[in-house]
């Protein structure tokens, strides 16, 4: 399955979980006063860890390379749809909010929250 490339504006590689090399899709944007980061999974073409299995791992290592302060973006995870027949690879947007380095929340987004937020 490969995903769109609309879903991201550039493939971030990051250290996964044992240090294992792995990417994802990111694209940020700033709206509203507010900055959004979105990591995308990109399935087959991420040889190692998912954006969930390694969460407040990953935003902590975009917001190093990219210059931007962990306690002010707005982190979401996404999950593209692939036009797959198995609903697992339907599209969701989740905002993550991070308790301490090992506890994440997940609030799923409505269609009309991911609109707004990409339009």
């Amino acid at each position: 399955m490969k995903v769109p490339e609309n879903y991201y504006s550039e493939i971030f590689d990051f250290k996964g979980q044992w240090e294992v090399p792995s990417k994802c899709g990111l694209k940020i944007i700033r709206k509203g006063g507010k900055t959004f980061v979105i990591v995308t999974e990109l399935y087959q073409d991420n040889p190692g860890t998912s954006v969930t299995a390694t969460g407040y791992n990953l935003a902590k290592q975009i917001c190093e390379k990219k210059d931007l302060p962990l306690s002010q973006i707005v982190y979401l995870e996404c999950t593209p749809d692939t036009n797959s027949v198995l609903s697992f690879y339907d599209e969701q947007y989740f905002e993550v909010t991070f308790n301490d380095t090992s506890k994440a929340n997940y609030r799923k987004l409505s269609k009309d929250e991911v609109r707004i937020l990409l339009n």
